[in-house]
């Protein structure tokens, strides 16, 4: 099984409610579990390897607000764009163009808001939601794990 095909399986057992999936072949055995602390391993007679993905950087707590700022959209009515896998997290489709989505930056349905690279393939992640993009919560060129919160979006009315 290749790594094209091992990515595939992936993002299968990711958009899915599979819990664990295992295949085996004349070359090796894979196993995809959806944990917390997701792992993939491939084993094969003439190599091993363990895929597992960095921890995540953990989130600093958000600032109390201060009494001059600008009121700050309702945090109820906030809808939070997540991570559909495990990868390094970028804001940009490039170091030399501009970011993808930044605070203020209105989506609509489709709208590519981020790139995370799993396994060598850079996968675009677009917006489900139309709004304004109120936060991001997420370093450029940090890890990322499944369904950790990325953006928070304002929703259109």
């Amino acid at each position: 099984m290749d790594l094209k095909q091992i990515h595939e399986l992936i993002k299968i057992v990711n958009k899915s409610n599979i819990g664990e999936i295992s295949i085996e072949d004349k070359d090796g055995k894979v196993t995809i579990k959806q944990k917390e602390e997701a792992a993939v391993t491939y084993t094969s007679a003439t190599s091993q390897a363990l895929y597992a993905p960095a921890p995540a950087a953990p989130l600093a707590p958000a600032a109390a607000p201060v009494a001059s700022a600008p009121a700050a959209p309702k945090a109820d009515n906030l809808i939070t764009i997540k991570s559909p896998m495990i990868g390094t997290f970028y804001r940009r489709a490039s170091p030399d163009k501009p970011l993808l989505a930044d605070v203020g930056t209105d989506v609509a349905t489709g709208k590519v808001v981020c790139i995370i690279e799993a396994m060598k393939l850079f996968n675009e992640i677009e917006s489900e939601i139309s709004g304004t993009i109120v936060k991001v919560l997420v370093e450029d060129a940090s890890p990322v794990e499944f369904d950790q919160p990325l953006f928070l979006v304002e929703p259109n009315k």
